[in-house]
């Protein structure tokens, strides 16, 4: 009496709606939150707007090549299994452990920054506590069924879908005058955009933060990796590409324009969040409790979705036969246990180095994940310039593939070089080259643990099949 997942396979229980909802929760967080400002005071108002614009062609580029990959080969772990058939087995090693690293770390940072938002309400009760709070309530969610954490997922997103809404209609009213601004000064029209030139500090600027603009779209990928359990995947995946890029292209530059238009740039970055600097010289009442609200229901499901991408990587990994048998084994709901609990267990970990070394082992973790995030897109793009041509080689027709992505070879060549050239630009930001310091270490790191466990495997002695 075995079923579907007593033999070690994942439910394919998420609709359309969960699938855009889980994208853009993944992306709608920290990113576009807390970046923003660092962005506008590095860059200025036009400089941002331009970096969001590239990023968001790099998320067009990328998602591309990740909607012909995932409709013809619809797996959970998705990039690392096409990295591995495509581009050698050591890189899709490699890419899902980068990817893994990513999100575990970014478990442990959303914990102690929702634990920061709750003190604003709470500040005699410590952050540790809730931290163990939202812990049981993120695990919870990911363990009792995929639906019931896309169900979760789905509200959460919505909230700051409906946030993000609300900020550029009033933001944009008071740009334009339709509501006064709160200290009675007339309203700003396109002033503060130019008021500084249009690339005050040059070109390099944009190079540098490329990357931080490319972190604060992160999460599209999800798309990716919820193949595997979603429902007509050759139908759902390309509508939710499709929605997915035109929301975030409408919300973060949005967003974005509305900053830039009513915050100078030298306030920018160095008040506490843009968004309630724009709330309070709006004048909307009870700004600071809203936007703590909405910032720490982006930061759980920025942890709901991480938890389940560093989940279902683990659960990959031992799927390829790349890790341990019990990281595929599931529970009767088809939700992997174990590779649950241990990814929890690093967010755990992730979190306890936040407290115990803020300014060395979290500031190296964080900023491998930044770079991780990239490497990932590179992989995606190259795997798909790969299987492309692979497919014409067999003699196989262009017909077969269900979704196609256009411009072929344009498309993946040009997000792999906007990709590489973001990751050079780390090279020229001081606060970022640590990056690259720990990341590539990282990568190769990972090569070298791939190689040295197929040589071991190699060398053990034959067993009796089971």
């Amino acid at each position: 009496m075995q079923t579907e997942h007593e033999n070690g396979q994942l439910k394919r229980t998420m609709k359309t709606r969960h699938l855009i909802m889980l994208s853009l929760g993944g992306v709608i967080g920290t990113g576009l939150f807390f970046n923003t400002g660092y962005i506008i005071s590095t860059t200025g108002a036009a400089g941002t707007l331009l970096a969001y614009l590239i990023g968001a062609l790099v998320v067009w580029l990328v998602m591309q090549c990740l909607g012909e990959l995932s409709v013809a080969m619809p797996e959970t772990g998705a990039f690392h299994v096409y990295a591995a058939r495509y581009l050698g087995p050591a890189t899709g090693y490699t890419v899902a452990w980068l990817y893994w690293l990513t999100w575990t770390v970014a478990l442990g940072s959303s914990f102690t920054a929702a634990g920061f938002c709750m003190q604003y309400w709470f500040p005699q009760v410590p952050v540790w506590a809730w931290c163990v709070v939202f812990c049981v309530v993120i695990f919870a969610l990911n363990v009792i069924s995929t639906r019931f954490f896309a169900e979760g997922e789905f509200w959460f997103s919505l909230v700051k879908v409906i946030t993000i809404i609300a900020f550029i209609i009033l933001g944009g009213a008071a740009i334009f005058g339709f509501i006064p601004m709160q200290d009675g000064s007339p309203a700003p029209g396109l002033a503060n955009i130019t008021a500084e030139g249009w690339f005050p500090h040059g070109g390099l600027p944009i190079l540098m933060t490329m990357v931080a603009v490319n972190f604060a779209f992160s999460g599209t990928e999800l798309i990716g990796i919820a193949a595997g359990e979603t429902e007509n995947p050759h139908k759902v995946i390309p509508v939710a590409i499709r929605t997915t890029i035109a929301r975030l292209i409408i919300f973060f530059i949005g967003t974005v324009f509305v900053l830039a238009a009513l915050i100078p740039m030298q306030q920018a970055g160095v008040e506490k969040s843009p968004f309630v600097l724009v709330f309070e010289k709006v004048g909307i009442p009870y700004a600071a409790d809203i936007f703590n609200f909405v910032i720490l229901t982006a930061i759980l499901s920025a942890a709901n979705s991480g938890l389940y991408a560093s989940g279902r990587m683990l659960w990959s990994l031992s799927n390829e036969k790349t890790l341990p048998r019990c990281f595929a084994r599931v529970n009767k709901n088809g939700v992997p246990l174990t590779a649950i609990s241990v990814s929890m267990l690093g967010g755990v970990l992730a979190l306890f180095s936040s407290v115990v070394a803020p300014d060395t082992v979290f500031v190296a973790l964080s900023a491998i994940s930044g770079f991780a995030v990239v490497a990932v897109w590179i992989s995606i793009c190259a795997s798909h310039f790969m299987f492309r041509r692979r497919h014409l080689q067999a003699g196989k027709p262009l017909a077969e593939l269900q979704y196609r992505a256009p411009w072929y070879p344009l498309v993946p060549i040009l997000g792999f070089v906007l990709c590489v050239v973001a990751c050079v630009g780390l090279a020229f930001d001081p606060t970022q080259r640590i990056a690259l310091y720990c990341g590539l270490p990282f990568v190769a790191l990972c090569y070298g643990a791939y190689y040295l466990t197929q040589t071991l495997k190699t060398q053990e002695p034959e067993h009796v099949a089971e």
